[in-house]
């Protein structure tokens, strides 16, 4: 495994759980930990992102060039995702199974028709 793999893997793994933490915290009204969630879930979400700069610079990657294409790309994927979310609410705070379900399948064929769009589909 490369040094670059292995940094990766354990800033990513900090990073998720830092972030399973925060949704926890912040998601179950048990724990009575909202705004420590939502700090702990947002330290995740920072952690994450320095992870992937961490291992581009490691890994010798050049810095990603941005343009109007790429950025339409994230924001496809942020929507997806919001909408994934929102079928998972209507299903479990919600209680509206089969809607929440149709919901989560469209934004998970989202996510899912992301990487053919972005490089295609070759033989």
């Amino acid at each position: 495994m490369k040094k670059s793999s292995f940094v990766a893997m354990m800033l990513g793994t900090v990073a998720g759980v830092f972030f399973a933490l925060g949704m926890c915290m912040a998601l179950l009204p048990e724990w009575n930990a909202f705004r420590p969630g939502v700090v702990f879930g947002c330290i995740g979400i920072v952690l994450g992102i320095i992870t992937f700069f961490v291992w581009r610079k490691m890994a010798h990657k050049a810095p990603i060039q941005w343009n109007g294409k790429k950025v339409l790309f994230c924001l496809f994927g942020v929507v997806g995702a919001l909408i994934l979310g929102v079928g998972m609410c209507f299903c479990l705070v919600w209680e509206n199974i089969i809607l929440g379900t149709l919901i989560g399948l469209v934004g998970i064929l989202m996510l899912l028709s992301l990487i053919p769009i972005a490089k295609g589909i070759k033989e």
